[in-house]
């Protein structure tokens, strides 16, 4: 039996763009490829004609133009742009493929290419980095527009195949509006490569660090203060801020008027390399963020034995991946009592720490890993083509 032809469509690649939706499909399309299936990513053009990003698979844009508004949020006209580019290439080459897996963000991507395909015999995987009730997508997007995302995410829901969900909190979350759906969790703490040199050892100064676009879902204003309650305990502490977006000068006037400018360094964008080294030397990571799909960060730093101090919250997933204690802590929220305290609760617990979230990011990645994802959604489509 031949291989399935496969399509991959999102609007993002990484490297191109950096987030962890990014490093999912590119690595779902190195892994269906590794397979033996032939694989299309169809995408948006953000390179020169002439100069193409090397990628171990055929990249097909369709579309070229700006997806995020001044405030780092997607506008509805890029949204409706790329989906009608994907309806038009997914008519056209109505028969080519035997796999399509597509991403629901934004979902409108689901309807074009359902719509494209209906009548053929393609296996439409839909996957959901995130599934949010109508209460956070009136306050995304207001009330009239998120009224209709939501709508179209609960109709969208009732689409797909198969279903693929980055956490258990997301899964659940979909059950709620299908619930005779079976999605597949995709194991994505192997998207981050082992460090077989990291060590638990840090350097005499302590600071910790923030990696992450600079939007306000990522609450990184709310950082400020409570790093400055967390001195008062933790005098030496300072922090390191990488990574850029339209809350930076906020971000900037808080440290100031909160008198933290000696001890805040914003670093903007970094070389891979030299992230790194920050990560490695951190005392702990912290994603204060209220709404993350999974939070590849927080592996990313346990990879170097850096623990994660998290927010609690009902569009946070990333609470999924701390275990109190193990490689990290949750905060109840961002007030800084609360956030200032889980940060001094995981610099003060110091190597042992260290130890034990680097022994759970190694478990971690052996049981729950990407691979076994993608040998999920074949057997899905085989058993589903049997029939």
């Amino acid at each position: 039996m031949r291989e399935p032809r496969v399509a991959v469509a999102f609007d993002c690649l990484f490297p191109v763009n950096t987030g962890g939706g990014e490093r999912v499909y590119r690595r779902l399309a190195e892994l269906f490829g590794a397979r033996g299936c032939p694989v299309d990513y169809v995408t948006r053009r953000q390179w020169p004609t002439d100069a193409p990003p090397e990628v171990p698979f055929a990249l097909v844009p369709v579309w070229q133009g700006d997806i995020y508004d001044a405030g780092g949020a997607r506008t509805p006209r890029s949204a409706v742009a790329f989906a009608w580019a994907l309806f038009r290439h997914f008519l056209r080459r109505r028969g080519s493929y035997d796999v399509v897996v597509v991403s629901t963000l934004p979902v409108l991507n689901l309807f074009a290419v359902r719509l494209a395909l209906l009548g053929t015999r393609a296996f439409v995987v839909a996957d959901w980095l995130e599934v949010w009730p109508g209460r956070k997508w009136r306050e995304y997007a207001g009330v009239v527009p998120g009224t209709l995302a939501f709508l179209l995410q609960t109709v969208g829901i009732c689409l797909g195949d198969l279903h693929t969900v980055n956490s258990e909190f997301t899964g659940a979350r979909l059950r709620r509006y299908r619930r005779s759906a079976e999605p597949v969790s995709l194991g994505l703490v192997d998207l981050v490569g082992d460090e077989p040199d990291a060590t638990t050892e840090r350097p005499a100064d302590p600071y910790l660090i923030f990696v992450g676009r600079h939007i306000a879902d990522k609450r990184l204003i709310d950082l400020v203060p409570a790093l400055r309650q967390a001195r008062s305990q933790a005098p030496a502490l300072h922090a390191i801020i990488v990574g850029s977006g339209p809350e930076t000068s906020r971000v900037a006037a808080r440290v100031t008027e909160l008198g933290l400018d000696a001890v805040v360094k914003l670093r903007g964008r970094v070389s891979d390399e030299e992230l790194r080294d920050l990560v490695q030397g951190a005392r702990v990571l912290v994603n204060p963020s209220a709404r993350e799909g999974f939070g590849l960060v927080i592996a990313e730093a346990a990879a170097f034995g850096t623990p994660s101090v998290v927010v609690a919250g009902p569009d946070n997933a990333a609470a999924e991946l701390v275990v109190d204690g193990v490689n990290g802590f949750v905060a109840a929220s961002v007030d800084p009592a609360e956030l200032g305290a889980a940060i001094v609760r995981a610099v003060d617990a110091g190597e042992p720490l260290r130890r034990t979230t680097l022994d759970w990011f190694r478990r971690e990645r052996l049981s729950h890993g990407l691979s076994a994802s993608v040998d999920q959604i074949l057997a899905r489509y085989r058993s589903a083509r049997a029939r």
